[in-house]
C-alpha cells in the first residue's frame, strides 16, 4: 500500500488528520512549526516535525509589513507550493488570510485553490462563531479546516494590538464554547493564540479534536511556533511564549530537533513562556 512511500525512503506514512487525532488521545503531544519555503521546510521535516503550516505570519517575517493584513491568496498559494515540495512526512496547512473566507462561496473558492494549488492538506481561518457557517460549508465539501481563537492577528486593527485573550472569566466561557461550535460544526483542530495557560487546559479537555496552542501553555495537545523564532532571526520585541532554540547549537536543524524534543518531552514551554 505504501510503495510510494518506500521508493521516497519513509519508514512511515505522512501524517495526516487521524494521525494528529490518534496522537490527541494517546496523549503524544504534537509539535508543529511555520515554514515558508522548500530550503527550510526539509529542514522542518527532518527535524519531526508533525504539522507544518504556512501562515500569514509570512507578511511580518518575510515580506515585511508590521501585520499580517496585507497577505493575500497567491501569497499563501507560492509560499504553500514551495514548502510543499520541502516535506515528506509533515502535515501541510495553509492560511486562509485577510478577508478570503467572508462567505461560504469565496472560502470554499479560496480553500480550493490552496489545496490544489498550493498543496495543502487543510486551510486554517481565524474567527469564532462568526465562522460556523464557513466551516460547516468547508466540511460539508471535505475541506480539512483548523479553527483559529484567541489572538487574532488579522483583527489587530480592531482589537487594539496583540494582546492576550480570555483572561476574563465570561471571555474564557465564550471562546471554550466557540471552540465546541467550531469542533461540531466540523473543525478538526483548533489553535489557540496568546491565552492563559487555564484556558487552553480548559479548552483542551472539552474538545476532541486536536489543541494546539502558541502562547496558551503547557496544558493542550501541541504546540506552534514561528520558525524564525526558534531560530531567533525575527526582528523586533519577541513574544513571552518565544523561546530561542538556536542558542548553543551550531546548526538550525540542531534547533528544530531541540524544539521537537522539548514539545515532545512536555519541556516547552515552561512557565516563562506562559500567560497567567
Amino acid at each position: 500500500m505504501y510503495t510510494q512511500l518506500e521508493q521516497r525512503g519513509m519508514l512511515e506514512p505522512p501524517v495526516n488528520v487521524s494521525t494528529l487525532r490518534a496522537m490527541k488521545q494517546n496523549g503524544e503531544p504534537i509539535a508543529c512549526m511555520t515554514a515558508y519555503d522548500a530550503s527550510f521546510a526539509a529542514l522542518v521535516d527532518a527535524a519531526g516535525t508533525d504539522l507544518v503550516l504556512v501562515g500569514d505570519s509570512l507578511g511580518m517575517v518575510i515580506q515585511g509589513h508590521d501585520t499580517t493584513v496585507p497577505v493575500t491568496v497567491d501569497d499563501i498559494i507560492y509560499h504553500s507550493r514551495t514548502v510543499a515540495r520541502g516535506i515528506r512526512r509533515a502535515f501541510l496547512v495553509a492560511d486562509m488570510p485577510f478577508m478570503s473566507f467572508t462567505k461560504p462561496a469565496i472560502a470554499l473558492d479560496n480553500s480550493i485553490r490552496l489545496m490544489q494549488e498550493g498543496g495543502a492538506m487543510m486551510v486554517k481561518l481565524e474567527g469564532g462563531d462568526d465562522q460556523v457557517e464557513i466551516v460547516e460549508h468547508l466540511a460539508r465539501h471535505d475541506i480539512p479546516v483548523c479553527a483559529h481563537l484567541g489572538l487574532r492577528p488579522q483583527s489587530v486593527h480592531k482589537i487594539g494590538g496583540f494582546k492576550v485573550q480570555g483572561r476574563e472569566p465570561d471571555k474564557a466561557t465564550e471562546m471554550c464554547a466557540s471552540a465546541r461550535r467550531l469542533q461540531n460544526a466540523g473543525a478538526d483542530i483548533v489553535l489557540l493564540e496568546c491565552v492563559p495557560n487555564e484556558v487552553g487546559k480548559m479548552i483542551r479537555a472539552e474538545l476532541e479534536v486536536p489543541v494546539i496552542g502558541i502562547g496558551a501553555g503547557p496544558d493542550v495537545d501541541g504546540q506552534i511556533l514561528v520558525l524564525y523564532d526558534i531560530l531567533d532571526i525575527t526582528q523586533g520585541r519577541t513574544p513571552k511564549f518565544v523561546k530561542n532554540f538556536q542558542a548553543g547549537r551550531d546548526s538550525p536543524l540542531e534547533a528544530l530537533e531541540a524544539y521537537v524534543r522539548e514539545v515532545k518531552n512536555r519541556e516547552y514551554p515552561a512557565p516563562e513562556h506562559c500567560f497567567s
